[in-house]
């Protein structure tokens, strides 16, 4: 593939090698590290002012989102959320390919989306030659896909590269290297799939837990 005339960006979306400290991507992350911290120096009740921010850091953001902070996003531009999104403390999203967050989802504390891959040879990681004969630090990106209806348990980390399906739940710790077919409950390290989520895990099943409570049936 002729990557000369490409920008950093359309190497990071063809799935190629990019430069990362580029002028172009350094200016993207400086900006939305800043913004980091000035969503994470806000108070809760600050609901307006959170939004406001968290519109100039994400490239589309849904309704009624709420990411308790601290948060740290990459690039920020490359991720997608959508409605009625939940993030507990510490959610980072290393955004440097794309990011897409399905609605519904909730995220327990200390979760991590990561794009990013770097050689595995050492001494390619550090510096490889591009088309214009440069000696740089080299990199790639593999997107994150995640659908609607998912939840993470504490501390999950999501690799480059994965698709999740639509109503997965993910145990706690997990580190998920492969794709999640959707209606999964999946743990572990590396994560597979424990088995289907179906009817019987209903809390009707479980009414010492339900209590006075009611399903809602949809």
């Amino acid at each position: 593939m002729d990557t000369s005339r490409m920008t950093e960006e359309e190497k990071i979306d063809a799935g190629v090698l990019f430069y990362p400290e580029a002028p172009e991507l350094v200016a993207i992350k400086s900006r939305t590290h800043i913004l980091n911290v000035d969503y994470n120096m806000t108070h809760e009740d600050e609901v307006e002012k959170r939004e406001r921010i968290l519109h100039e850091i994400v490239g589309t953001l849904g309704k009624d989102v709420v990411l308790q902070g601290p948060i740290a996003f990459h690039y920020g531009k490359h991720t997608t959320i959508g409605d009625g999104v939940f993030a507990n403390f510490n959610f980072t999203v290393q955004d440097d390919g794309e990011v897409v967050i399905g609605d519904g989802c909730y995220f327990g504390p200390n979760v991590t989306i990561v794009t990013p891959v770097h050689p595995l040879i050492a001494s390619e990681r550090k510096r490889m030659r591009t088309a214009s004969g440069e000696e740089r630090l080299l990199c790639y990106a593999k997107p994150v896909h995640i659908g609607q209806d998912c939840w993470f348990g504490a501390a999950v980390t999501v690799c480059p590269g994965v698709t999740i399906g639509d109503g997965c739940v993910i145990g706690a710790g997990a580190v998920v290297t492969r794709d999640i077919p959707a209606n999964s409950f999946a743990a572990g390290v590396p994560c597979r799939v424990i088995r289907p989520i179906t009817e019987a895990d209903s809390m009707r099943h479980k009414p010492e837990i339900l209590a006075d409570n009611e399903i809602i049936e949809e």
